[in-house]
């Protein structure tokens, strides 16, 4: 059975991969847009080009332009100026179903049966929603996360983007006692893009014929080249679509039932995902997190995905 989401997000480079994504494997009721990865008055437009481009009949809906206590923080340095640089940008020939990104989850939840939510963005909308509707929380089919991690963090030492930009709303998510899986950094960075992929994307793209293998192979050579200007890798993690397939194809995913916390206050592990690993004693579990992912099949099956958008 083709699982239903809405896909919340912030593109992004990987989101706009998680998107491709989705419109295959997914029976995709909407995608929202949060400021995250670059302000909510690019990811909304990124959101937008991306289902353009691959050609998906899919509403957009912007939601929250900054997060629930703290100021905006973006990712300039990893995904540009737009949030998706790299690809010559088209114009757009649509506009968001809406601004009330919010609205639209509560009102999909109480109306539709068994719905996911997949947040690779900052939790804000996410957190709006539970807080305006608690009654939708117990609705929800589950909701997979990208974002926080077990081990290491990536904008701090122990503190990846997605949690750290609004500490607050991940809190409330995770707290909210929904069925929670955490694709978090520990699991994604297995999953990752080098020049390989891009020359079989180069190769796929048919001299710019095949649109969507062209779109990702220029989002790549732009992605791929900022990593290695700063960490000298040739490859990086691309995150946000392992939180698609944990629902599409969980069998590629190890996952292990934790109690996991969103620390909001500490000086140096604000936004950490504190993932109890004690196997005793340890508070009831409300997270399954991703530990490993069969990187060779699933990149097969993003390639061979890619390859069905002609």
């Amino acid at each position: 059975m083709t699982p239903k989401i809405i896909l919340d997000c912030d593109p992004g480079h990987d989101d706009a991969m998680a998107i491709l994504m989705a419109g295959r494997h997914t029976d995709l009721l909407g995608i929202t847009t949060v400021s995250g990865n670059a302000p909510l008055s690019m990811t909304t437009p990124n959101a937008l080009m991306t289902a353009q481009i691959l050609d998906l009949d899919v509403e957009v809906h912007a939601g929250a332009d900054r997060p629930l206590v703290a100021p905006a923080k973006h990712a300039t340095e990893v995904h540009g100026a737009t949030g998706l640089d790299g690809p010559v940008r088209p114009q757009l020939d649509r506009g968001p179903t809406s601004h009330d990104a919010v609205r639209f989850i509560i009102e999909t939840l109480r109306s539709t049966n068994d719905v996911w939510l997949v947040p690779i963005g900052p939790l804000t909308n996410i957190a709006l929603a539970f807080r305006q509707a608690p009654d939708i929380i117990e609705r929800v089919a589950g909701i997979s996360i990208m974002g926080g991690s077990a081990t290491f963090g990536n904008v701090t030492s122990t503190a990846e983007f997605n949690v750290w930009a609004d500490p607050e709303a991940a809190a409330v998510v995770f707290e909210s006692g929904a069925h929670i899986s955490m694709a978090g950094l520990n699991v994604t960075h297995q999953y990752y893009v080098d020049r390989e992929v891009i020359s079989e994307l180069r190769e796929m793209s048919d001299g710019g014929r095949h649109h969507a293998a062209t779109f990702a192979a220029d989002l790549f050579d732009f992605y791929v080249g900022s990593y290695m200007t700063r960490t000298g890798k040739e490859r990086v993690a691309l995150h946000d679509p392992v939180a698609v397939m944990a629902v599409t194809h969980p069998e590629l995913l190890e996952m292990e039932s934790r109690h996991v916390v969103v620390e909001i206050a500490g000086k140096h592990t604000r936004g950490m995902t504190v993932v109890d690993e004690r196997g005793f004693g340890a508070a009831s579990t409300n997270c399954d997190v991703g530990y490993s992912i069969d990187r060779d099949k699933a990149m097969r099956l993003f390639l061979d995905t890619i390859a069905t958008y002609t």
